[in-house]
């Protein structure tokens, strides 16, 4: 009888008994030879070199060390990457694909809180929930502050059709809101597929009540809401950010905050997290999130869950859902 290949894992000990619970360790010892007793966030050292020597599989997650040529000099037998969180743009060198090596994500599957997390923020956006809170704690008329307010009849605008961005636009499809959509890769048939009308940003900046934000971090997209956009957007409008702080400009979004035109919440920041006593925070219109709209507590299994059943594909011979091709690794957030 053959021996399994070996697994080794890369993820940060803080995740990995949620993202790995004991069960899962049990269904991954059907398929592959681990050791759940030790989990790298560092390559070097002699006891790294011993687990790289024999690896097949690497399974990472959130503090894994990136994956660059040196590592995988001492890889030599080295076949997948399967990740277990979202992008795997900081930790994947490209010389990865050249060895051949697959590489797969459980973004999709990290996806999904991102989604109900923004959608749950375009709902009390929508109803001006944190303002009006501040406005029911100082005594004044929190109903009379609601004038207007409510996403029924909104026009929302996605930036991106990215994985999270695709799930939000399916979300949305439960509320009688009209969609528009801004991504270069999407064509309208592809847009209206989705039951949204494709358009510039400008465009959607003009139109929409709401605009959420679901672009990669690259250098074409950095502060793509930016004084000019963010002046395009139609009073009391709402920004809600959940993709990378860099996509909009911060010092532009706190002017057009704190002038009361426009509202945000913003899951993700430039510089990240801000300083302490940043304007950003004391403003009665804008919600700052500690980065927590991706999976938290007990969605961590799900990505376990992912990961293996990628392996699982990779070993019987299947796709794997999550592959990552070196073409997408530069579009990545």
């Amino acid at each position: 009888m053959s021996r399994p290949p070996v697994a080794v894992f890369a993820i940060a000990p803080w995740a990995f008994h949620d993202v790995f619970p004991a069960d899962l360790i049990d269904r991954l010892r059907q398929s592959a030879e681990v050791d759940a007793t030790v989990t790298f966030t560092s390559f070097e050292g002699e006891a790294a070199a011993r687990a790289l020597a024999g690896a097949e599989f690497l399974l990472t997650g959130w503090g894994c060390p990136r994956i660059d040529a040196e590592v995988l000099k001492a890889a030599p037998g080295l076949r997948a990457i399967v990740h277990a969180a979202g992008s795997v743009k900081a930790i994947v060198d490209p010389v990865v694909y050249e060895r051949g090596i697959l590489v797969s994500s459980a973004a999709e599957a990290n996806a999904v809180p991102v989604a109900e997390y923004t959608i749950a923020m375009l709902v009390l956006g929508a109803k001006r929930v944190f303002e009006r809170a501040g406005h029911y704690e100082a005594g004044q008329d929190a109903w009379q502050q609601g004038a207007g307010t409510g996403l029924y009849d909104c026009t929302v605008g996605v930036i991106g059709a990215s994985r999270v961005g695709r799930h939000v636009l399916r979300r949305l499809r439960d509320f009688e809101v009209d969609i528009l959509l801004s991504d270069p890769y999407v064509s309208p048939a592809e847009a209206a597929e989705m039951r949204a009308e494709l358009v510039d940003v400008d465009e959607l900046c003009r139109r929409s009540d709401l605009v959420t934000v679901h672009a990669p971090a690259l250098a074409e997209t950095r502060h793509l809401l930016d004084e000019r956009r963010l002046g395009l957007l139609p009073d009391q409008a709402v920004v809600i950010n959940t993709a990378r702080g860099s996509l909009i400009d911060t010092e532009a979004l706190t002017r057009a905050c704190a002038s009361g035109r426009v509202s945000a919440v913003l899951d993700v920041t430039e510089p990240e997290p801000l300083p302490t006593g940043h304007l950003l925070f004391g403003l009665p219109n804008v919600l700052v999130t500690p980065h927590v709209a991706g999976a938290q507590g007990r969605e961590l299994r799900r990505l376990g869950e992912y990961a293996i059943t990628d392996l699982e594909h990779f070993m019987r011979g299947r796709p794997m859902r999550g592959r990552v091709t070196a073409e997408q690794l530069a579009r990545l957030a």
